[in-house]
C-alpha cells in the first residue's frame, strides 16, 4: 500500500510538472507572439483575434490575411509544429504551396525553432474561430502563385539568426529581435519593385500605408545613433521620449507590441540600433525644384495658415508647449521625403497610450485644408525658425500621388 501511495504521488508530480511545462511554453509563445506583432496583421478591425481577414495593401494588390486560430477547417488546427516552422523559416505551407512575402517570412526566417514552438503552443491554445475568409485581391501576374518559385529563388535565402562573435550577447539579442522575430526591416528598409528588401548598410526606408517608414541607418531619418539609450528606449517602449512621439502605424506597433517587450529587450534592440552606421540616405522622392517667387507666394500662404491654425499650440516661433510637439529642428519636419509632415497635417494623429504616456496628447486632422494650404504650411515650417528643407510641392501633396 504504501508503495503504491508513492507510485500516485510520483505520477501526479510528473503530470503537475508536465502541465506547468506546457503553460510556461505558452506564456512564452504569447509573449514572442506580441515580439512579432502576429495579431495586428492576422486580427480584422473588429474582428476576432487571430482569425485573420485584415486587408493589407500592397502594390500589387490587396492580401487577405489568413486565419492562424486552431480552427480545423479554416485556421491552422491541422497544422504542426514542424508545418508552422516551414511556413516561418521556409515560406512554404503544408500543401507545399510558397507563400508570399506579405508575410514577413524572410525576417522569421531568423527566427529560432525553440521560438516557433512556443509561438506555435500559444496560437494552438487561443480560441478556434471557423471563418471563411475572400481571396486576395491581386494583378494578374501576381496572382500566378508559381512565380513564387523564382521570387524566393532570387531574394530568399534561408537561415536562422547566428550570433555574430565580434558583439555582446545584448547586442546579439537585439540583432536578433530586430532582424528576425521583430522583422523591422519589412518596413524601415526599401522595398524593390518585385517587392524584395533591399540590403545593405545605406538602404532608405519605405511606405506603409501611405506613410514613409524611416530608415534606421540615418540619424536624420529614424536613426538612433545620435540619442541616448535611455531616451530611444522610451521612444520604443512607451512611444513618447522628450519632444519626440510616435504618430501613424507606428503608433500602432507601439500600442500592441512593442510596449509589451520586457526592459530587456527594448534595450538590447536599441544597442544594435544605435550601433548602425550613420549614412546619407537618397531621398525616396526627390523635391521638385520650384522658382523663388513660388516658393515666396507659398511662405506667404504658408504664414497664414500657420497663424491661424497652429500658432495656438505650436508656438509663435514653433518652439511648442507640453501639449504640441516643437517644430523647430523637428526631425519629422527637416525629413527629405515630407511624406510624415503631410499626413500628420492632413489627418492628425495620436501617440499611443502606454505605461509611460497614458493619456497621450493628439493632434486634430487638418484635412479641410487644401492640397495647395497644406503644402505652403508644411513648406513654412520647414523653412522657419533655422529650420532648413526643400520646399514641398503640391503634387506631393496631392492623395492620389
Amino acid at each position: 500500500m504504501p508503495m503504491l501511495r508513492l507510485s500516485l504521488f510520483i505520477t501526479l508530480l510528473c503530470v503537475v510538472s508536465l502541465v506547468s511545462a506546457g503553460d510556461d511554453l505558452v506564456v512564452r509563445g504569447q509573449y514572442l507572439a506580441q515580439v512579432g506583432n502576429c495579431a495586428s496583421c492576422h486580427t480584422a478591425k473588429g474582428g476576432k483575434s487571430y482569425a485573420g481577414g485584415h486587408r493589407l495593401g500592397s502594390p500589387f494588390g490587396t492580401f487577405i490575411t489568413p486565419n492562424i486560430t486552431p480552427a480545423p477547417n479554416t485556421g491552422i488546427g491541422r497544422w504542426s509544429a514542424d508545418d508552422l516552422w516551414e511556413a516561418l523559416h521556409n515560406g512554404r505551407r503544408p500543401d507545399g504551396q510558397r507563400l508570399y512575402p506579405a508575410c514577413p517570412y524572410p525576417s522569421f526566417t531568423r527566427a529560432r525553432r525553440e521560438d516557433v514552438d512556443a509561438i506555435y503552443a500559444y496560437l494552438q491554445s487561443v480560441p478556434a474561430v471557423e471563418q471563411e475568409l475572400p481571396d486576395h485581391r491581386l494583378g494578374s501576374l501576381a496572382s500566378r502563385r508559381s512565380l513564387l518559385a523564382v521570387w524566393q529563388a532570387l531574394f530568399f535565402t534561408p537561415g536562422t539568426y547566428e550570433a555574430n562573435p565580434q558583439h555582446d550577447a545584448v547586442w546579439n539579442r537585439g540583432a536578433y529581435l530586430v532582424e528576425g522575430l521583430g522583422h523591422c526591416m519589412a518596413c524601415h528598409a526599401e522595398r524593390n519593385r518585385f517587392g524584395a528588401t533591399r540590403s545593405g548598410q545605406n538602404i532608405a526606408g519605405d511606405y506603409v500605408q501611405g506613410w514613409y517608414a524611416p530608415s534606421f541607418f540615418s540619424s536624420r531619418e529614424a536613426g538612433l545613433q545620435t540619442w541616448s539609450q535611455e531616451k530611444s528606449a522610451a521612444l520604443l517602449q512607451h512611444g513618447k521620449a522628450g519632444d519626440a512621439a510616435v504618430l501613424g502605424p507606428m503608433a500602432d506597433i507601439v500600442y500592441d507590441s512593442l510596449q509589451h517587450l520586457s526592459d530587456d529587450d527594448i534595450h538590447a534592440m536599441v544597442s544594435y540600433l544605435r550601433s548602425l552606421p550613420d549614412t546619407d540616405i537618397e531621398p525616396r522622392r526627390r523635391p521638385l525644384r520650384l522658382s523663388q517667387a513660388r516658393v515666396d507666394t507659398m511662405l506667404d500662404v504658408g504664414r497664414q495658415v500657420y497663424d491661424r491654425s497652429c500658432k495656438d499650440c505650436h508656438g509663435r516661433q514653433g518652439r511648442g508647449t507640453e501639449a504640441a510637439a516643437a517644430l523647430a529642428g523637428n526631425r519629422t519636419v527637416l525629413m527629405a521625403d515630407p511624406t510624415n509632415l503631410v499626413n500628420t497635417i492632413r489627418y492628425g494623429g495620436y501617440p499611443p497610450s502606454t505605461e509611460g504616456n497614458p493619456r497621450p496628447f493628439g493632434m486634430p486632422p487638418f484635412n479641410d485644408l487644401s492640397d495647395a494650404e497644406i503644402a505652403a504650411v508644411a513648406t513654412y515650417i520647414r523653412q522657419s525658425w533655422g529650420n532648413d528643407a526643400a520646399p514641398v510641392a503640391t503634387s506631393h501633396v496631392r492623395q492620389d500621388n
